[in-house]
């Protein structure tokens, strides 16, 4: 088995148009939850998300791109250009057959889909653009990072709602520590901050229109939010042959199902990934430091999450650290694996732990150490990033500093 490593990280998102600023805004607890900004909003009832704003498609792209490039694709262009442009990997030759790209994704290209069933339903037109299936496809920003770093090994996009991103770096761990591939592109991203997005989710009852509030006895529900985290997971000796600067060793990964109901979490479920984590990083519960929490300020997902926690530590639960950023940047769905895991890293390369903003009140049920409202410095040499989905999909990653 090999070891796989971390080389490069790129990202975009409500709170950065790159890693050191998200970073930076993760370290002072900054919010990037605000107002959303888009056609017919004055329409939801649901007005707020973490919505990527100042950023301008064509000062990046020109306009034949555009025409291939849904918003989704593009936030995952511009942080596989961060990660790799980090990790300083050129795939050429054997190298390029040798790698591929996994990545999370659970909508598509849902504003190409809004755009154009608006065109059709509420406008009246009969013709769509001849490129909007390759535009909406899932697997459109997987196809196009093969096409723009010449990479020619397996790749492929995982759907697995919320769980997308972690199930897809998953993978991509996998297939490195067998030998299969040598490197691999992998992440997620998602935007489904539109008018058709946000109408979808607003039907489920489980948004809040204030503010997200992981573990907080006050939480009234999850927030959206937007945008891609992109890594270069690589073979250790590789990387360390070629000089690269290694930002975390991936150690660990579990997957399962709670085969039990389509939304509501299940304690059993959780344990189980978080303990088949564990179990294959060979790590013992007392080495972990941090859990990036799944927390989406639901009332059911938070105390589920929390007691599956406290089952699998036992008593090394109350010595944890475990935070929600997404109380920062939103819930960015089948991309918020991709995003929450720099907060991991940032806890094994900085020492800094991400807080859990918007904190209010404890809850009884939630009764860890949430790193409330202050990001905290602390020395941790073992991190999980929890992942939990709608339809009971759950994937948890491990992590070791190097």
């Amino acid at each position: 088995m090999k070891r796989v490593v971390i080389t490069g990280a790129g990202t975009i998102n409500s709170l950065g148009q790159n890693v050191p600023d998200t970073l930076e805004a993760m370290r002072e607890g900054r919010c990037g939850i605000s107002e959303l900004e888009f056609r017919d909003v004055d329409r939801l009832a649901i007005k707020i998300g973490g919505q990527v704003k100042g950023y301008d498609p064509e000062a990046v792209f020109n306009r034949q791109q555009l025409v291939l490039y849904d918003r989704f694709t593009q936030f995952t262009l511009l942080a596989a250009r961060e990660a790799m442009a980090q990790s300083g990997i050129v795939f050429a030759g054997d190298l390029a057959v040798k790698s591929g790209v996994v990545l999370g994704n659970s909508g598509g290209g849902l504003t190409t889909q809004d755009e154009n069933y608006r065109a059709v339903y509420e406008e009246g037109k009969n013709r769509v653009h001849p490129f909007v299936v390759p535009k909406l496809m899932n697997n459109a920003a997987a196809s196009h990072l093969s096409m723009e770093f010449n990479v020619k090994g397996p790749s492929f996009t995982v759907a697995t709602a919320c769980a997308s991103s972690n199930h897809a770096m998953g993978q991509a761990f996998h297939m490195v520590r067998s030998g299969m591939c040598t490197a691999m592109i992998t992440g997620g991203s998602e935007s489904m901050l539109c008018f058709g997005g946000v109408k979808a989710w607003e039907g489920l009852r489980v948004m809040s229109k204030d503010a997200c509030r992981p573990f907080s006895a006050t939480r009234n529900g999850m927030v959206q939010g937007e945008g891609a985290g992109i890594f270069i997971f690589e073979e250790y000796e590789h990387a360390k042959a070629r000089g690269a600067e290694i930002l975390a060793e991936v150690i660990g990964f579990a997957m399962s199902s709670d085969a039990s109901d389509i939304v509501m979490p299940s304690k059993q479920g959780a344990a189980r990934a978080i303990a088949g984590a564990l179990k294959d990083a060979g790590v013992k519960p007392s080495e972990v430091g941090y859990i990036n929490a799944h927390g989406t300020g639901t009332a059911a997902n938070d105390k589920t999450e929390c007691a599956a926690v406290a089952d699998v530590f036992g008593r090394h639960a109350d010595k944890l650290m475990i935070s929600s950023t997404k109380s920062m940047h939103g819930h960015l769905i089948g991309g918020t694996g991709a995003v929450e895991l720099l907060a991991c890293v940032m806890a094994l390369r900085d020492g800094v732990i991400a807080p859990t903003i918007n904190y209010e009140e404890p809850d009884p049920e939630c009764a860890l150490d949430v790193v409330p409202n202050e990001a905290r410095e602390a020395n941790v040499d073992v991190v999980l990033s929890n992942a939990f989905a709608f339809g009971g999909l759950n994937a948890v990653l491990a992590l070791r500093k190097l």
